[in-house]
């Protein structure tokens, strides 16, 4: 079978390294995740064993410091990563977009030096599971509105609020947390469980990223010593470059999701046969391989520009957003049709197609909603802001 798709010759842009992570990350993944996935997705359980192997195989904050535990890698290689992961799952490829880019990411970038020597290395080893609480529920796309909040009494803060729809929440050993001050500015907490007053239940009932443990973050007085406040987080803009990063790993992983469909897909239809001969010999089944195979490779285009972008420095807000809207929408329109290929076979889990469909369904609206980045871009080309 097909292991990487590659229609334009892109692997020609790669470095040797690049490469060879690639091929790690794919070896590690065929091997520890995806004899397993299927059942876990059906079980709706979370595979807390892969949790130290990704640690292991330096999934977590892949582009922070070796100095922190990371491995220093440049954000292609990143995203090359969270491709395989997604790949095979994508709730699998969250648990590590949240553990590097939402919970790692925050800490080097707005931590004391104390706060990463304390955290990054074992979060970097997943010997510590992190979340990151942004999300309330009456406010999603609206972060500004937040009503979590904490007010000083000596040397603690003291938190109250929630959030909702919190990727590792349920496991988590830290969350890094956005809250107003009492005059009302936003500033980043690290919460670490045990403190009284937090509560973090999970989720159930989904019919997406279900391999994924996602939850709450309840805060009912709790408890944070003023030392766990983040220096340099400031204002709404702090979590947004959060989200920059996150959504940079998404548009690479939808890419993964993409070429699983595409390459199942493919097989399918050159194995099966229908009126004495396989349905790839149909040009209805030839047409939607097409379009998948061209999808993909402007989707890898892309992508990798944006990755040159971000190890540059260059990448914008609204260049990530349009390679993360253009990726899901593109990797969930291939779920459908592939699945189409496959008959009534591709809704059960013998294969991978309908879990990916379902998955990209959260991955579609996390991170920022479809329409949300259309509206980004929408402000980037006329410069009128059109939220509200």
């Amino acid at each position: 079978m097909e292991r990487f798709p590659d229609f334009y010759g892109m692997e020609e842009l790669l470095t040797e390294e690049q490469l060879l992570v690639r091929e790690s990350v794919h070896e590690f993944c065929q091997r520890e995740i995806r004899p397993i996935i299927e059942d876990h997705a059906q079980k709706a359980t979370f595979p807390r064993h892969l949790v130290p192997k990704m640690g292991e195989m330096g999934l977590f904050g892949p582009t922070i410091p070796e100095t922190y535990g990371g491995l220093g890698a440049d954000y292609i290689t990143y995203g090359l990563m969270m491709q395989e992961l997604e790949r095979v799952d994508s709730g699998i490829r969250s648990t590590a977009s949240v553990q590097g880019s939402l919970v790692m990411f925050p800490i080097f970038e707005f931590g004391s030096e104390a706060q990463k020597a304390k955290y990054l290395p074992k979060l970097a080893s997943g010997e510590w599971l992190g979340s990151f609480g942004l999300t309330e529920p009456d406010f999603g796309s609206n972060p500004g509105g937040m009503r979590t909040h904490f007010r000083e009494e000596g040397d603690f803060l003291i938190l109250n609020g929630s959030k909702t729809w919190i990727s590792n929440a349920p496991f988590c050993d830290i969350a890094v947390v956005w809250a107003k001050n009492e005059q009302g500015r936003i500033k980043g907490l690290i919460v670490e469980r045990g403190m009284e007053g937090l509560s973090t239940p999970e989720i159930k009932n989904k019919w997406s990223l279900r391999a994924s443990a996602t939850g709450e973050l309840v805060f009912d007085e709790v408890k944070v010593p003023k030392s766990n406040l983040l220096p340099g987080a400031d204002g709404l803009r702090s979590p947004l470059k959060c989200l920059d990063n996150a959504r940079y790993g998404i548009s690479w992983g939808a890419i993964g999701a993409a070429v699983d469909c595409y390459l199942t897909a493919k097989q399918y239809a050159l194995e099966r046969i229908q009126f004495d001969k396989p349905i790839a010999a149909f040009q209805l089944t030839q047409k939607k391989l097409a379009e998948f195979l061209t999808e993909i490779t402007k989707a890898q285009l892309l992508t990798w520009k944006l990755g040159v972008n971000k190890n540059a420095g260059k990448a914008s807000s609204a260049q990530i957003s349009m390679a993360k809207r253009n990726n899901v929408a593109m990797a969930l329109n291939i779920a459908r049709e592939a699945r189409q290929i496959l008959g009534g076979n591709g809704i059960t889990g013998e294969f991978s197609i309908m879990r990916h469909m379902n998955n990209l369904e959260s991955v579609i609206t996390y991170e920022g909603t479809h329409d949300i980045h259309l509206l980004i871009l929408g402000q980037e080309i006329t410069g009128i802001p059109a939220f509200k």
